[in-house]
């Protein structure tokens, strides 16, 4: 490594001040845990938010921020630690995209190394992601005194099975951490497109809620990291419970806290951290099986 990276906690960005409070928070404890500066930096939109939600402090964007740093430190070392479950377009399409870009605007010493998602689809064995999702359940379980509820692992949909396909292996892990304390688990999505291209989101939570084996207790894992539209109080995911519950009478919904709030996370990020230190600068173009 030719210098000291200049290193970023990584979301994808929100319209929302609470999302970008949660990163700066996570950035914080992150810092502290592995003893060197960690940046809380967005990918997109968090610049919209108003500075006066932020504690007045606007939000970072990536690229601004990493030409602001090459500008006032002369910084050309840079680690990513992506705060992103797994295989999102937004980590293996958008940032290769960029820095091809920008190194070829002149930049021609920038290193990028990016850190490991937390979600490791080749390791069966590396359940860190859904032990943290099972104590949430375990929490709301206890919270609520359910008996044997049934559990959906719920995530935003995607139109890339690449992406898919971590909620597919975290709700597998899931059965099996919770078999004993649940009736059942299964996997579902807030949203999808049109077309059998992306029948992979299937089943939309909307229509597993009041199914068979869903029609009573319900916790709802949360695959969401941060609070924002979606996710957040009142947002889609509450709208649908609630649709469910008006719906189906003896239907009951728990939505577990979120990922951010187990204390577990910085650990695993700073696992995450540890191996992007020690890796090649590596973002440097996009792969074919990237665009899979």
């Amino acid at each position: 490594m030719s210098e000291t990276p200049c290193i970023l906690l990584v979301d994808n960005g929100s319209h929302r001040a609470q999302a970008t409070l949660s990163l700066r928070r996570i950035a914080a404890a992150l810092s502290e845990k592995v003893g060197h500066k960690v940046n809380p930096v967005s990918l997109l939109h968090s610049t919209k938010v108003d500075p006066s939600e932020l504690n007045g402090e606007p939000a970072q964007i990536f690229e601004p921020f990493i030409k602001a740093q090459r500008k006032a430190h002369g910084t050309n070392s840079f680690l990513i630690v992506p705060l992103f479950f797994g295989h999102s377009a937004a980590i293996y399409e958008y940032l290769p995209q960029r820095a091809v870009e920008m190194r070829g605007k002149g930049w021609d010493d920038l290193e990028i190394r990016l850190a490991p998602c937390m979600v490791d689809l080749q390791n069966v064995d590396d359940t860190g992601v859904a032990e943290i999702l099972a104590n949430l359940v375990r929490k709301k379980i206890d919270e609520k005194n359910l008996n044997q509820p049934a559990v959906t692992l719920v995530d935003h949909g995607t139109p890339r099975i690449a992406v898919n396909r971590v909620r597919n292996f975290l709700a597998d892990q899931l059965k099996l951490i919770l078999a004993a304390e649940t009736s059942q688990v299964e996997a579902s999505s807030m949203e999808r497109r049109e077309g059998e291209a992306y029948d992979f989101n299937e089943p939309l939570l909307e229509n597993l809620l009041g199914s068979p084996g869903f029609e009573n207790d319900v916790v709802l894992s949360m695959l969401f990291i941060s609070p924002g539209r979606h996710a957040g109080p009142g947002g889609d995911i509450a709208e649908i419970c609630e649709a469910g519950e008006r719906q189906h009478d003896t239907l009951m919904t728990h939505m577990s806290d979120l990922f951010a709030t187990h204390p577990g996370l910085i650990d695993l990020l700073e696992k995450r951290f540890q191996t992007g230190m020690n890796s090649e600068p590596a973002l440097c173009e996009v792969s074919p099986a990237d665009q899979a």
